[in-house]
């Protein structure tokens, strides 16, 4: 697989899937408090048809497929911990081929459920990520069923890339781009596009789900344990080379956040706006620091025009009530 991406491949994307995914929305994420202050913004993918950004990623992989005569009678087949698989099976959906998905056997209840609700064939294999798509693997190797990937495959990332595209045409003036990590899919997509705008990116990871922090410290991809409170949608145990190959342009910058602080911004997006989104969304802004003390994450200039992706919403609201284990 080739490891770096361009521009043209997110403009590709782009145009391939103009008018099957919803444009992204954009709030002002300040305090409120200063009339005026547009320096903090969020990104509102979770509104994304299936409740995250996959949702590009996965049109964009079956469109090229369908526009190349390459999509198979077994259909397709992914392993996800949920987001991917939700906009596989709905993206299938609408190309009319089947999606057997696998997930790790303690997916959330509620990505499982709506899996099903699109037709999908949901197998659950294993206590991670990696254990499930062994088990794809197989079942394409047997099928022939067209084998898609959560993050790791150019046209999963470039369709992803148009999330940057779109936030760019609406903040011009944008000087930098947060977005959680878990393969690097996202982030790969999104550094394409914006190297050629001229905007930072930083990639943002928990403490205990680093497959990208570790990989720019290893230079090149490597396996890592995974334990945060993110994990069901950040729990790669091994980064795309796509995201690897991104981190060596100018312009990037990896941190790590704690699972205490991802556990703070999501509670805050619910307690002061009502937006309720997954930890791995919540782990974005967590690298916003609170306060003067706070050392962990990115801290902007004061003329800094920032933008927060929230990228993904599939989570059971419940929790967001309930003491935290984090």
């Amino acid at each position: 697989m080739r490891h770096e991406l361009g521009y043209d491949d997110i403009r590709a994307a782009a145009e391939r899937i103009a008018g099957r995914v919803r444009p992204v929305a954009l709030a002002p994420g300040g305090d409120g408090d200063r009339d005026g202050d547009d320096r903090r913004w969020l990104a509102l993918e979770y509104l994304q048809h299936t409740g995250s950004f996959k949702a590009r990623g996965a049109q964009n992989f079956l469109q090229a497929h369908r526009e190349a005569g390459s999509l198979p009678e077994a259909g397709v087949t992914i392993a996800s911990g949920g987001n991917a698989g939700l906009a596989c099976a709905w993206a299938a959906r609408q190309q009319g081929v089947r999606a057997t998905v696998f997930l790790p056997a303690d997916a959330p209840g509620v990505k499982v459920a709506r899996l099903r609700s699109y037709g999908a064939d949901v197998r659950l294999v294993g206590a991670e990520y990696a254990e499930a798509l062994a088990a794809c693997e197989e079942f394409a190797a047997a099928s022939g069923a067209l084998a898609s990937h959560a993050y790791d495959h150019p046209l999963i990332a470039a369709g992803a890339g148009t999330l940057l595209e779109e936030i760019h045409e609406r903040l011009p003036g944008l000087d930098t781009v947060l977005v959680a990590v878990g393969g690097g899919g996202l982030f790969a997509g999104v550094a394409a596009a914006a190297r050629e705008h001229g905007v930072r990116v930083v990639a943002v990871e928990p403490e205990g789900s680093r497959a990208l922090h570790a990989a720019v410290a290893a230079g090149a991809p490597v396996d890592v344990a995974v334990d945060s409170v993110a994990a069901d949608s950040l729990g790669a145990r091994r980064a795309t080379s796509l995201a690897v190959d991104a981190t060596r342009h100018d312009g990037v910058r990896s941190v790590l956040v704690p699972d205490a602080a991802i556990v703070r911004a999501r509670r805050a997006l619910w307690e002061e706006r009502r937006i309720a989104v997954e930890h791995g969304a919540a782990t974005a802004l967590a690298a916003l620091p609170d306060g003067p003390d706070d050392a962990h994450g990115y801290r902007p200039a004061a003329d800094e025009r920032v933008c927060v992706v929230l990228c993904g919403a599939n989570t059971d609201p419940a929790t967001l009530t309930t003491p935290a284990s984090a």
